[in-house]
């Protein structure tokens, strides 16, 4: 059976340790959903790797077994997200939700939904002053655009004070959030809250 060639944008969500000439990645397409795919490894010690894990980038890849897995051909990288990996809370936040979306591949019908999800959240992972938040907001609009009732359902069943501070982050730009240090947020609590309605309620795998 000829192979199948494949021309898409996407995002790197997961890096595997290599095996032998090939690392496994996990990838996200607006167009095509999550999808696996082997690159192949530099031959040179040191060399810079062609995909780094929360790149974006123009791809070309090829199937020889029905689409179920892919060998990345080409590479242009559209945008390198660099900053993340300058603090440890940060790569932490950004690989959390990166595998949130690995592990559950959104509906064909909200793929270009995510993928803009994706392209916000990464930015804004290099740039934010508090990582956490930047995650709740996007697990939040991630369950949001599933079809899950989380306004509906999760936010009224906090208690007054804690829905108000949920209220007050997701509709308010980060750019216009207060540092912490001024306004502290309850966002590690609410983290855990909605967490907890979204393996008591949804089919979403958080890990």
């Amino acid at each position: 059976m000829p192979a199948v060639a494949l021309h898409t944008e996407a995002f790197v969500l997961l890096k595997r340790p290599p095996a032998e000439a090939f690392q496994s990645c996990t990838l996200f397409s607006p167009e095509h959903g999550v999808l696996t795919a082997f690159l192949r490894v530099p031959k040179k010690a040191g060399a810079r790797q062609a995909l780094d894990i929360f790149d974006e980038a123009a791809l070309q890849l090829e199937s020889s077994n029905q689409r179920r897995t892919w060998f990345v051909r080409e590479v242009r990288i559209i945008a390198r997200a660099t900053a993340i990996g300058r603090s440890y809370e940060t790569l932490l936040a950004a690989s959390a939700l990166a595998a949130i979306v690995a592990r559950n591949p959104p509906a064909p019908e909200s793929l270009a939904q995510v993928g803009a999800l994706l392209r916000a959240a990464l930015a804004s992972f290099g740039t934010a002053a508090d990582p956490g938040v930047v995650l709740f907001k996007s697990l939040y609009r991630f369950a949001r655009d599933e079809g899950h009732p989380v306004a509906q359902q999760w936010l009224p069943s906090l208690p007054a004070e804690l829905r108000e501070a949920a209220e007050y982050l997701l509709r308010t730009p980060l750019a216009n959030l207060p540092p912490a240090r001024e306004k502290p947020q309850p966002t590690a609590l609410l983290q855990r809250r909605l967490e907890e309605y979204l393996r008591g309620y949804t089919e979403i795998l958080l890990d």
